[in-house]
């Protein structure tokens, strides 16, 4: 049943957060109508806290039998809340990193139909981001940029924040199963709403941290993500530039990359033969080096131009209603 006008459900993945879970479900307001805590097979019993010391009857606890990752988790959240008459879906940590009053800054865009999903981003206050851990500071730079590469969404920054909202149509369109299960998850929400040309929107707020832990293995993920954002560039690029639509960026695109690397290959052929039979290289083929080589990096930054304008700037609720009101010939004739 709705509480509000305009309906709020919230997903909190629960793993090894018994210390923090039960004050972070009593910082959320009347704003939140549904919350589902999804035990991810937590070894600290977190879903069973909850059951026995919740007295919220919006809250679900919902238990994973084996330990999925954070973004099976969120999925199973995702699942439930679509099953009930929700219009926007946040997901909270529960290990209080985030602060639970930015929740109504986070649904705003969506509820004015100016966002299809938000995300949190902590670099908007830089007096403030000196409590991120160093390495995790650098780390996120870093995957900020593979982010922007791998996603085309060049407008936003700090793609791990995992404080988000998504409205209820927009996830419809995404196929879950196909998302990453584990702490890819959140990168891989945003190059999944690339594909549907989804508008995302930053949302500043303040980086929080306190004596909570972190499961992610910095280690792990700078070795792992760079691989992932690089499958997912190409993915991206392979729909958007030439399945979807082959028309002039992706034109630019092909040539660009034949000539350079062509220019590139006469040119190290040439100097590494030159360098063996002690000779100069002839000025014809250096031209050719020159011209081939210039051109198709020409091309490849033509495209990179076309790709940082095209960032999505409808909302998918504005594709929806276009469809709504503009019927097919098929259903005039009906």
């Amino acid at each position: 049943m709705k509480r509000n006008q305009f309906s709020v459900g919230v997903v909190i993945p629960a793993y090894k957060v018994s210390a923090h879970i039960m004050s972070v479900l009593r910082s959320l307001g009347p704003e939140v109508d549904r919350i589902c805590v999804v035990d991810d097979a937590c070894p600290e019993h977190s879903g069973e806290l909850v059951e026995h010391e919740a007295q919220d009857d919006r809250i679900t606890v919902l238990f994973h039998a084996n330990n999925q990752g954070v973004g099976a988790a969120v999925k199973t959240g995702f699942r439930e809340l679509l099953s009930h008459d929700v219009d926007v879906i946040v997901k909270l940590d529960g290990d209080g990193q985030m602060d639970s009053s930015y929740i109504k800054d986070l649904i705003h865009p969506i509820a004015i139909g100016a966002a299809d999903y938000t995300k949190g981003n902590r670099f908007r206050f830089m007096e403030n981001i000196h409590q991120m851990p160093r390495v995790r500071y650098l780390g996120n730079i870093g995957l900020s940029l593979l982010s922007k590469a791998s996603t085309g969404y060049w407008n936003i920054f700090d793609p791990n924040n995992g404080f988000v909202a998504i409205s209820t149509p927009t996830l419809r369109e995404i196929d879950l199963d196909r998302v990453s299960q584990r702490y890819f998850f959140e990168s891989d929400m945003l190059f999944r709403l690339s594909l549907i040309r989804a508008k995302v929107v930053d949302v500043p707020m303040r980086a929080r941290y306190g004596t909570e832990k972190s499961n992610l293995s910095v280690f792990k993920a700078a070795f792992e993500f760079p691989l992932k954002h690089l499958r997912n560039l190409l993915k991206r690029i392979l729909v958007l530039y030439f399945l979807r639509d082959f028309s002039f960026p992706g034109v630019q695109l092909f040539l660009g990359t034949v000539l350079t690397v062509s220019g590139t290959s006469i040119g190290l052929y040439n100097f590494f033969r030159s360098q063996d039979l002690g000779v100069n290289t002839a000025p014809g083929t250096l031209i050719l080096f020159a011209v081939l080589f210039l051109t198709g990096v020409q091309f490849l930054l033509g495209f990179i131009s076309h790709d940082l304008q095209n960032v999505p700037n409808r909302t998918i609720s504005e594709d929806l209603r276009l469809v709504q009101d503009h019927p097919t010939s098929k259903d005039d004739d009906r």
